[in-house]
């Protein structure tokens, strides 16, 4: 009797085993590497080079080549998911409707981050140069406005809205608008004389002199781009949903939920990588839906409809 249970565990155990390795097998017979895409708004050496951690993190963990393709803009990010050259990123509330609106099937938000006060969301930022005589949105009125990107929620989506929702249009409360091509890029046209103002993303909590606790503001005077004395924060938006980390929805689900944890954990094991990637400290991930970005979503399809009926 006891080796006749000795034999029954021993099968047990080896069907648990090869059962184990069949799950295994069935994503990586169709996954053969993950191609995750890094949006704009810094030089591709150091988007590199500050991601590079997570590169390494994630192929220890998921055990196949991991590799960032790098876009010049969010454009280039949204059209890599859609056209399935891509199977990852992290992008804004604004680049993920945009997907969505494309196509609902294309990708499913996985994560996003809190912020360390608890909250799970940021906010729009409006800034001068120091040296000038703008100090709120009503003294913008006239003036050269730069925005980010036409995909960014913050650099764009969002200021136009609670524009429009004061009942001012961008297109004739500025004097002029233009696409700097990217949050630091609108940064340094501001510096540069340029444009009067810009937009980007900020935490919204902690010293603005400090570029809050996290954000590009933030990013860009840890990598010694700016210097906070030398501009002025002249408005704040509301609150805004934090970005989504989106994946493939056609992907496998155990890869995606696999590469989720991971992702998720990342926090714990290695928080220096986290907050590389996350531009700042927060608390960590929190797991999302597309509940989470419908009114993103609906904000997007307004904004898209006022500048067609211009």
């Amino acid at each position: 009797m006891f080796f006749r249970l000795l034999i029954f565990l021993s099968l047990l155990i080896g069907l648990q085993s090869l059962s184990s390795n069949l799950v295994l097998a069935d994503w990586r017979d169709e996954v053969k590497e993950l191609k995750i895409g890094l949006s704009g708004g810094e030089n591709e050496a150091d988007r590199l080079k500050n991601y590079e951690c997570w590169r390494v993190y994630l192929e220890e963990k998921l055990d196949i080549p991991v590799k960032f393709y790098p876009a010049s803009d969010v454009a280039g990010i949204i059209h890599g998911l859609l056209g399935k050259t891509l199977d990852y990123a992290s992008v804004g509330p604004s680049g993920y409707a945009a997907m969505y609106i494309d196509d609902p099937n294309a990708v499913e938000p996985v994560l996003t981050v809190r912020e360390s006060d608890g909250s799970i969301g940021y906010k729009s930022a409006m800034y001068v140069r120091k040296d000038s005589n703008i100090y709120s949105l009503e003294d913008m009125r006239g003036r050269s406005m730069a925005w980010s990107d036409p995909n960014t929620t913050s650099g764009y989506l969002v200021p136009s809205y609670e524009l429009h929702q004061r009942g001012l249009n961008p297109s004739k409360f500025f004097s002029r608008t233009g696409f700097a091509g990217g949050h630091e890029q609108a940064v340094i046209a501001v510096l540069n004389g340029q444009y009067d103002a810009g937009a980007t993303w900020v935490s919204g909590q902690g010293p603005v002199e400090e570029g809050y606790t996290r954000g590009v503001l933030r990013n860009m005077i840890k990598k010694g781009l700016l210097d906070m004395n030398k501009l002025r924060v002249i408005w704040l938006s509301g609150f805004i949903m934090n970005g989504p980390h989106v994946v493939r929805k056609d992907l496998p689900e155990d890869f995606k939920e696999e590469l989720t944890n991971h992702n998720f954990e990342l926090t714990v094991r290695d928080r220096q990588c986290f907050e590389e990637i996350t531009m700042g400290e927060s608390q960590g991930f929190i797991k999302v839906k597309h509940e989470n970005y419908e009114n993103v979503v609906k904000i997007r399809r307004m904004i898209r409809s006022l500048r067609r009926n211009r």
